[in-house]
C-alpha cells in the first residue's frame, strides 16, 4: 500500500486552516473585532442557531451576520468562547466538515446588572454544546459557509442576553478597553454605564 504523503501533507494544513477559523471565531467575539469575526464566513453563510433561540435558520451576509451578534454579545461586559475537540471530515479537497466542542460565557458585572435595572440578579450565563460547520476553500483561504451551533446545556441566567439586547448603545462597553490615559473630558465616558 502507498500513501500519497503530497496529500497527508495538504489535508494537515488544510485541518490546521480550519482549526485556525475556529480560533479566529472566538477570538473576534470576544476581543470585540468584528472585522475579524466577519471574516470566518463565506459571503453570505447559513447559519442555524435555532437550539439557542427562536430564529429560524437565515443566509445573510457575513457583515450583516457580524452585526447581529454584536448587538448581544458586544453588550455584554465579557464573554470567553472556548473551543476544543476538533473533528474534521474532508468531503472533498476543498470542502470539509468540522464539528468542535464549545463553551461560552457571557457576563455582566453586578455595577453593570444594577446601573441597567437588575440589581441583584445573577449576572452571567453559561453555555455548552457543540458547532457543527460546513467549510469551503475560497481563493481567502478556508471560510465557514454554514454554521450550526448546538446548545446542549446551559447554567446560570439565561435572561442576561435579554438584558444585553436591551443595552443602550452608549452604554455598551468600549472594544478597546479603557483609556490608558483617562477619560478625555471633552467626550463622555461610556466604558461604564452611569449610574
Amino acid at each position: 500500500m502507498t500513501i500519497d504523503t503530497t496529500t497527508v501533507e495538504q489535508q494537515r494544513r488544510d485541518r490546521e486552516a480550519i482549526v485556525d477559523i475556529s480560533i479566529r471565531y472566538a477570538t473576534g467575539v470576544d476581543r470585540r473585532d468584528w472585522t475579524l469575526y466577519a471574516s470566518c464566513f463565506t459571503d453570505p453563510c447559513e447559519f442555524d442557531f435555532t437550539s439557542f433561540g427562536p430564529r429560524p435558520v437565515s443566509t445573510i451576509g457575513a457583515h450583516e451576520w457580524a452585526d447581529n451578534v454584536r448587538g448581544v454579545n458586544g453588550s455584554f461586559d465579557a464573554t470567553q468562547h472556548l473551543m476544543s475537540n476538533h473533528v474534521i471530515t474532508f468531503t472533498s479537497d476543498d470542502a470539509a466538515i468540522g464539528i468542535n466542542e464549545l463553551i461560552a460565557q457571557h457576563w455582566f458585572t453586578p455595577e453593570t446588572m444594577e446601573a441597567l435595572g437588575h440589581p441583584g440578579e445573577v449576572s452571567w450565563c453559561t453555555l455548552g454544546g457543540h458547532y457543527t460547520n460546513r467549510y469551503v476553500r475560497t481563493l481567502d483561504g478556508w471560510k465557514i459557509a454554514r454554521c450550526e451551533l448546538t446548545v446542549r446545556w446551559r447554567t446560570g441566567n439565561f435572561g442576561v442576553f435579554a438584558v444585553a439586547r436591551a443595552r443602550p448603545d452608549a452604554a455598551r462597553p468600549d472594544p478597546k478597553g479603557p483609556d490608558p490615559e483617562g477619560p478625555d473630558p471633552g467626550r463622555p465616558d461610556v466604558s461604564r454605564p452611569s449610574r
